[in-house]
């Protein structure tokens, strides 16, 4: 019994001492192990910081930076290497940790894609990858004691793994800012202990998935900026825990789902931009504890009720850019939280609330573009925090209130296109923070000499088409004014000497007024600016030369003066100069045969006494000074000219010749049930090798490109009719590096026609544009601008159409980011006779009335062009609220100069850099879709634009 005893005893010990020495063991290699994983991480990217300087072989890790251990300081639970400026790949290694509670690698620059053994640590609980240039797609797994997963704002495309409701401890997950395809998958729905849910700015598509009525416990959700579509779901009215709802900038459709009324605790609510319809619910003003909702870009109508005064803690209130009608509800005065208040492009009717800011806190009032009437109430800036006030384009009436004149908070002040009256109050001038002023298109007056100027922020000032009188002031309180528009007034006197202090100006507008005297010399002092309208004056004098010293002038209008004395020859050197009116003076002598006045109109120069210049001016030859020396040494240097250019000439044409002859083949065909065709090639390397039954072949197989033993072509089908192709010779000689070569046109007897060209490699710019950065936009669209203005204008004196000028047209040339426009009957073809049946959202809109093509119908196409360049727009996705088209949209957001409202959202970060820029882009682009032909800029002036606004703005970048 004895030895049992001491036998058992013995066994019990032995067994001790060896559970004792295999955890010593286990716990001294894992330190060991953990050790080595360390090194491995540290070994895999680039520390520029030297965050990780203390990561060595000979320390304990546990006093490493960014590493944090358990109490007994024997396994890592955290690493935390955020913001540290980090670069390379993340190694498999960091996710081989064995207790590793944390691992947050966020806000680096680390790239390459995410471990596929991501999700295999059993232990962690928090992984935040997010803010870095991560690639690939997220790798499958599972992870139930996982409680936050981000990984957004990086490059991961691919779709939402279905796995992702296997996670089920997840309570954070942000997924947004990638570039994510597919539906949301409906097992995400098992994430029943979530609470915070972001998919947002990344490209899903499909629904809303209704299955999200099932989580619960979500307090978050943003699946706003995707491609999201079909109804809101009802059952997100049951998340009874919802406070921040976002589903904006998607294509969602139908009404506002009533049970959004049970969604007590939200506070902020936003649907914007997407393609709702019907009322607001009443039952959404019982959501008491909301803050911010924004509804506007929908197609929403009907009226807002005065029960919107149940919104006791509203801050931010958006309506903007829908069809909402009915008069502005009173009740808005009583909300004292609120602080924004943007109801601007609806059908609101009848007064503003005489009370609103009376109560409120309004920093941010837009009622534009409504059909308001009446007095502006005096109340709007009681609070003394109102920064912007935008009215215009209603029909309100009266004088601009006292009240306004003193609230000196302002920064932003729009009032144009009313029916104001009345004179301006003294110390309205004198408002210290206001940096943007139009009161244009009104009834004020008085004379603002008299006024006290003392507006020193103020860039912007537009007092056109009034009634103000009086001499101009010298100042306006302000050396940063860049836009002065003080056109279709009274004033009369002189232009003040003092405007050439106005260092930061771009445009000064100061026509159709009884102005005299001369043009101050003193305005070349104004190096930045790029228009000038002095036009219907009575100015006197010469055109100062140092005006040919302003070096990014574009326009200058001088028409309907009494200008006189001969034009400056130097002013023609203005690279930057593209357009100039001085018709209508008394000017005299030879016009200048440089620069923009070898293109000037022949309306631009009417009304004068001049001479010479371009043909395109229809002026008189001047009178030549005889002399016999120089007509001797001039007739022997034209006759060593003339023979030089002779050879030259004769060279060119022979070479020019031997390269575009044309060779016209008969093909009999297998393909297409046979029959005869005729090719017309304009490259004979081409007619050697390829055949009809090739091009066919490409066709039928529904392929743009036919390849050969030793080229590619594009191939294209086109409807023509059977009358002879004309001008064939222009299209032979067409060799521009923006215009895609015709290589052959293919007539069967049948009387199909096929166009083939070269090859570019590349893609179509509808195809590529979403994912293309400013400076490639801006480079594409001059691109685009060189080669209608060879076609236009070089090409032959009727100049070449293209007929359809779009993005489908367009070929990206891969890396080099250069557009190549590809032409395609019938405009092409049909340079004569223009009449053709064409039908493209890229039309011009007299063409499909007409059916005729034009040089102006083509720029229209262009303008498209260019506002989607800016805006990510298509003229068929583009209607928004009241306005029927892009245009008219684009027309509207450039007239309220909401920059960050129209500008393509993934450009918003590169343009804000330069605003200026963007905003005279689209300027152009609305000149080039002007509804009158006439006044589209032709592509050459184009052009020269585009590329004065690249300088300017680099020029500014110093």
């Amino acid at each position: 019994m004895g030895k049992t005893r001491e036998r058992n005893a013995q066994e019990i010990c032995f067994m001790f001492l060896f559970v004792f020495f295999l955890c010593f063991t286990c716990d001294g290699f894992t330190y060991a192990n953990e050790h080595e994983i360390l090194l491995s991480i540290k070994a895999s990217v680039d520390d520029p910081s030297s965050f990780l300087s203390n990561w060595k072989n000979s320390s304990l890790f546990c006093t490493w930076n960014g590493v944090s251990c358990n109490s007994d300081s024997t396994y890592v639970i955290g690493i935390d290497l955020s913001r540290k400026n980090l670069s390379g790949r993340i190694s498999e290694s960091l996710f081989k940790f064995l207790h590793v509670e944390t691992i947050d690698l966020s806000n680096n620059q680390l790239s390459g894609g995410i471990p596929e053994n991501v999700f295999s640590c059993s232990s962690l609980v928090h992984l935040n990858l997010s803010n870095n240039n991560l690639t690939g797609w997220i790798p499958g797994g599972s992870l139930p004691m996982l409680e936050k997963l981000d990984l957004s704002n990086n490059f991961l495309a691919g779709e939402i793994p279905s796995e992702i409701g296997s996670f089920s401890g997840l309570l954070y997950l942000d997924l947004g800012g990638n570039a994510l395809v597919g539906q949301i998958p409906k097992s995400i729905s098992n994430l029943t202990r979530l609470k915070d849910l972001t998919l947002a700015s990344n490209q899903l598509v499909g629904g809303v998935p209704s299955e999200l009525g099932y989580m619960k416990s979500l307090t978050f959700i943003y699946l706003g900026y995707n491609n999201l579509s079909g109804g809101i779901p009802k059952e997100i009215g049951g998340l009874i825990l919802l406070n921040h709802l976002n589903l904006a900038f998607n294509n969602l459709t139908g009404e506002i789902p009533p049970s959004f009324g049970n969604l007590t605790n939200l506070n902020y609510l936003f649907l914007y931009f997407n393609k709702l319809t019907g009322p607001i619910p009443k039952t959404i003003f019982s959501l008491k504890k909301l803050v911010s909702l924004d509804v506007s870009d929908n197609f929403l109508s009907g009226e807002i009720p005065e029960l919107v005064s149940e919104f006791q803690d509203l801050e931010v209130l958006h309506l903007f850019s829908n069809n909402f009608s009915g008069k502005i509800p009173k009740s808005l005065a009583s909300l004292s939280h609120l602080q924004v208040l943007q109801l601007w492009s609806n059908k609101f009717s009848g007064d503003i609330p005489e009370d609103l800011g009376k109560y409120n806190n309004l920093t941010v009032l837009d009622l534009s573009t409504n059909n308001l009437t009446g007095n502006i109430p005096e109340s709007l800036c009681y609070s003394r925090h109102l920064q912007k006030l935008i009215l215009f384009s209603n029909s309100l009436e009266g004088g601009i209130p006292k009240s306004l004149s003193h609230c000196r908070s302002l920064q932003r002040v729009r009032l144009q296109n009313n029916r104001l009256s009345g004179h301006l109050s003294p110390e309205f001038t004198t408002l210290p923070l206001v940096y943007f002023l139009d009161l244009s298109s009104n009834y004020l007056s008085g004379e603002i000499n008299q006024w006290k100027w003392k507006m020193p922020k103020l860039q912007m000032l537009s007092l056109a088409r009034n009634r103000f009188s009086g001499e101009l002031p010298d100042s306006f309180g302000s050396i940063k004014l860049e836009n002065l528009d003080l056109s279709e007034n009274d004033f009369s006197g002189q232009i003040p000497p003092s405007f050439g202090k106005f260092s930061e100006l771009m445009e000064l507008k100061i026509s159709q007024n009884k102005l005299s005297g001369e043009i101050p010399k003193e305005l070349s002092s104004c190096k930045k600016l790029v228009s000038v309208n002095f036009s219907y004056n009575q100015l006197t004098g010469e055109i100062p030369e140092t005006l040919s010293r302003l070096p990014v002038l574009g326009n200058l209008d001088l028409s309907m003066n009494k200008l006189s004395g001969e034009i400056p020859e130097n002013l023609g050197n203005v690279e930057s100069l593209v357009q100039v009116n001085i018709s209508h003076n008394h000017f005299r002598g030879k016009l200048p045969s440089t620069g923009v006045f070898l293109a000037i109109n022949s309306t631009a120069v009417l009304g004068n006494n001049l001479c010479g210049g371009a043909s395109v001016t229809h002026l008189p030859p001047c009178k030549e000074i005889r002399s016999s020396n120089w007509w001797f040494f001039g007739t022997a240097l034209a006759a060593v000219t003339f023979a030089a250019m002779s050879i030259v000439v004769f060279i060119y044409i022979k070479r020019r010749n031997e390269a575009d002859e044309k060779v016209i083949k008969r093909m009999e065909s297998a393909s297409d049930g046979g029959g005869e065709w005729e090719l017309l090639f304009f490259d004979q390397k081409a007619s050697t090798f390829l055949a009809i039954d090739d091009i066919l072949l490409s066709l039928r197989g529904h392929k743009s490109v036919v390849a050969t033993k030793n080229m590619q072509y594009f191939v294209h089908e086109v409807d023509l009719n059977n009358d002879p192709i004309l001008k064939i010779n222009e299209i032979s000689k067409l060799r521009h590096p923006n215009v895609i070569k015709i290589i052959s046109i293919c007539k069967s007897e049948k009387g199909r026609f096929i166009v083939v060209h070269e090859y570019v490699e590349g893609k179509k710019l509808n195809e590529v544009m979403e994912v293309l950065g400013w400076e490639s936009r801006v480079k594409i669209a001059i691109g685009i601008g060189k080669a209608l203005r060879y076609l236009h204008g070089c090409c032959s004196p009727a100049g070449i159409l293209v007929g359809n000028v779009s993005p489908e047209n367009v070929m990206v040339v891969n890396v080099k980011d250069e557009a190549c426009l590809r032409l395609n009957p019938p405009g092409m073809i049909f340079s004569d006779n223009t009449k053709c049946l064409v039908s493209s959202a890229y039309i011009a809109p007299e063409t499909k009335d007409t059916k005729e093509i034009t040089k102006s119908s083509d720029m229209y196409g262009y303008g498209l062009i260019l506002i989607e360049l800016l805006t990510g727009k298509t003229p068929i996705d583009a209607e928004m609220g009241l306005h029927e088209n892009l245009v008219e949209w684009a027309r509207y957001c450039y007239s309220d100069c909401h920059l960050d409202t129209w500008v393509d959202p993934s450009l918003k970060v590169q343009v804000l850099k330069n605003p200026n820029q963007t905003v005279e882009i689209m300027n152009l682009a609305l000149q080039c879709t002007d509804s009158d032909p006439a006044a589209r800029p032709c592509a050459r002036d184009v052009v020269k634009t585009l590329e004065s606004i690249i300088r300017k703005s680099s020029a500014l970048c110093f």
